[in-house]
């Protein structure tokens, strides 16, 4: 798995390097690498990069963005992680990729055909990497990606290959429609479920 050149080593604690307006208007269309590999109990899929992920080549890194908050406080890692330490997920048996590789300012900026498409590479990615769960973070994305018009937060009735499939809200601070104790509440549905069915 290809390596993010901007990070943060430093244990101490150094703020991690963040963008000036002018490089997240170079990121557009930026794609940025998936955290994935064999043996995952959850591969958790955003819609695509925003531009502070674009630009720093980090998952859900936007200040104010509710996944690694969320993450941690429901269970799924030891203490909270910053973007930068995203490939630490590997340890956790946990995964991120996108619908979308094309980085936007936002999510609505993309067209149902995009989200059609990447449906469908998603499809194939999960058919290749075989995870455990699917968890896809944005209801409506999904129903567009994968024509399920109907499909609501929770365990999905599709399988991909052997995968089961779980919709979470979006983690995105532009989510009024969830707090981040709502948020942490649906991941611990999802992580205990996993658990009872794997065990």
């Amino acid at each position: 798995m290809a390596r993010n050149t901007r990070h943060n080593p430093d244990p101490a604690g150094t703020p991690p390097w963040r963008p000036t307006p002018a490089d997240l208007a170079a990121a557009h269309g930026r794609a940025i690498p998936d955290v994935i590999g064999p043996g995952l109990h959850v591969l958790f899929c955003g819609i695509n990069p925003g531009l502070w992920s674009a630009a720093t080549g980090h998952h859900f890194a936007r200040p104010g963005n509710r996944f690694w908050p969320a993450l941690h406080r429901s269970g799924f890692t030891a203490r909270q992680l910053r973007p930068d330490e995203q490939e630490g997920l590997l340890a956790y048996h946990l995964g991120i990729t996108n619908l979308v590789d094309r980085g936007t300012a936002r999510a609505d900026e993309l067209t149902a055909d995009e989200l059609a498409a990447g449906g469908r590479a998603l499809t194939a990615k999960v058919r290749t990497h075989r995870p455990a769960w699917l968890a896809v973070l944005g209801v409506g994305a999904y129903r567009i990606a994968f024509g399920r018009r109907a499909a609501r937060v929770g365990a999905q009735d599709d399988r991909l290959g052997g995968t089961r499939v779980w919709v979470l809200p979006n983690p995105s601070g532009l989510n009024a429609h969830y707090t981040l104790d709502r948020l942490v509440e649906e991941f611990v549905r999802l992580r205990r479920t996993a658990q009872s069915v794997s065990s």
